[in-house]
């Protein structure tokens, strides 16, 4: 009997050995298309016949597009696993799959403390107002002319954490490293043991009493634009906001206005709304740090996401089930 074929969806940077040991279980094959037409094309064909798993990268939505319902609809009736390298899925319409019988999965802690990391970055640099004087330095002009107003310590501060998954229970811990106290909103509490100790809070009191929002949830339906108009005239005049997750969580027309009104004193954005283009009010005010889209931008994260979601492949191949299924589908029989 022929193997099965695994389809690789996007480059594979760093765990090209682990990757070329599949051979072993399945015969590997690339797209040769280049755009989502010429991928579709190619499934029409029957190219793909024979695939039963896909590794798909964030990157590979230039050559598929998005993974929704024209998309699913076209994929070979083979074509039974997505293994998707990233903890965030949005560009995958997990119910479109559900309904064709794909399953799906992520990564969904291998990013946790890089992430984090930028996460922790951002809020320090927006609290104490760095960028404004970077920018100046730059410039020749040193702290700048006039000088920034001063920044604000992190010691003290309340951080409101919308959404404690593991990006966001990590950054509890390094928020206290630095003297913070963290309050969250989920769509449930979480284990005393999980929470360590952080106090939930109601959704209006999270914006209502944070000195400091992170915004940590996934992006779907039911969050995009969790943030709008109405969420920032509620929050602390001269609140901090920092945005890790994916720009659509947060309306930044919204944000630009409460910036330019000083209802929202300065942000740290690594992610946007229309990624690679950044909204003009953001990058022209000197209070936004900005960073493109660097959360998980580290040799060591990018290897274990990569290995992560190569498991994931070997198991579809061998077991017939994923290690790390999508939250949508954990009951998926």
């Amino acid at each position: 009997m022929s193997k099965p074929q695994i389809l690789q969806l996007g480059e594979i940077d760093h765990a090209k050995k682990e990757w070329a040991t599949l051979s072993s279980i399945g015969e590997l094959i690339e797209p040769k298309a280049r755009s989502r037409e010429e991928f579709i094309a190619e499934c029409k064909k029957g190219v793909f016949d024979k695939v039963v798993v896909a590794y798909r990268t964030f990157q590979s939505v230039a050559i598929t597009g998005l993974v929704d319902e024209e998309l699913v609809a076209a994929l070979p009736e083979s074509l039974k696993f997505i293994a998707h390298n990233g903890a965030g899925y949005d560009q995958i319409d997990v119910h479109a799959c559900t309904a064709k019988g794909i399953r799906v999965s992520n990564v969904p802690t291998a990013v946790d403390d890089a992430t984090a990391d930028v996460n922790m970055f951002l809020i320090l640099g927006a609290l104490r107002g760095f960028n404004t004087s970077m920018m100046a330095l730059r410039n020749g002009h040193w702290k700048g002319s006039p000088p920034p107003p001063l920044g604000h310590d992190p010691q003290g501060k309340v951080l409101g954490i919308l959404g404690m998954g593991g990006i966001g229970r990590n950054l509890m811990k390094k928020a206290a490293a630095f003297g913070m106290t963290t309050q969250y909103y989920n769509r449930s509490p979480l284990s005393e043991e999980l929470s360590g100790g952080a106090k939930y809070v109601s959704f209006e009191e999270l914006l209502k009493t944070s000195d400091v929002l992170s915004l940590n949830l996934p992006l779907n339906k039911q969050t995009r634009h969790i943030i709008s108009t109405k969420e920032f005239e509620i929050m602390k005049q001269g609140v901090v906001i920092v945005n890790t997750a994916r720009g659509a969580v947060m309306d930044e027309e919204a944000l630009v206005r409460a910036l330019d009104s000083g209802k929202v004193w300065s942000c740290g954005l690594d992610v946007f709304e229309e990624e690679p283009r950044v909204h003009p009010g953001l990058i022209a005010n000197q209070n936004v740090m900005l960073v493109p889209h660097m959360g998980t931008w580290t040799v060591e994260t990018q290897t274990k996401m990569e290995i992560w979601c190569i498991n994931n492949v070997r198991s579809a191949v061998e077991k017939g089930k994923l290690m790390s299924p999508v939250a949508e589908q954990k009951d998926m029989k």
